[in-house]
């Protein structure tokens, strides 16, 4: 049986199925920019379908994490999002079936951006 990928909109990662009102796509996204931005500390891809992000650990971190990942599987059903805490680190792990590979690459892809991006606004403040 052959597998359709389903592809990420051409302002993020948002695919077509998802059923977030068009008009809150670009908020949500900023949403998920802002938690890459000041939460992530690693993107680290974990093989088809799944990727690590690494997150600060701290409760209020895994609270909005948490919060903005039950929000998105409303919209977007085909995410599993797992939050860790454990051992002082916190991590959330992101997967999809197969047929949305292409959207978690993007998410990732995004998350990795910004990560590089706040790790050269750092350095340069030193």
């Amino acid at each position: 049986m052959e597998h359709q990928q389903a592809s990420a909109d051409q302002d993020g990662w948002a695919p077509q199925a998802c059923s977030l009102p068009t008009t809150e796509r670009p908020l949500r996204v900023a949403e998920f920019d802002a938690l890459f931005a000041e939460s992530v500390t690693a993107v680290q891809p974990d093989g088809p379908g799944r990727v690590r992000l690494a997150l600060r650990p701290d409760p209020e971190i895994a609270g909005r994490a948490a919060e903005l990942a039950a929000r998105e599987t409303g919209c977007c059903s085909f995410f599993t999002f797992a939050l860790t805490a454990t051992g002082g680190e916190l991590s959330m792990r992101i997967s999809v079936d197969e047929q949305h590979t292409e959207v978690l690459e993007a998410l990732t892809a995004r998350a990795i951006t910004t990560l590089v991006t706040e790790l050269a606004i750092d350095s340069d403040h030193r």
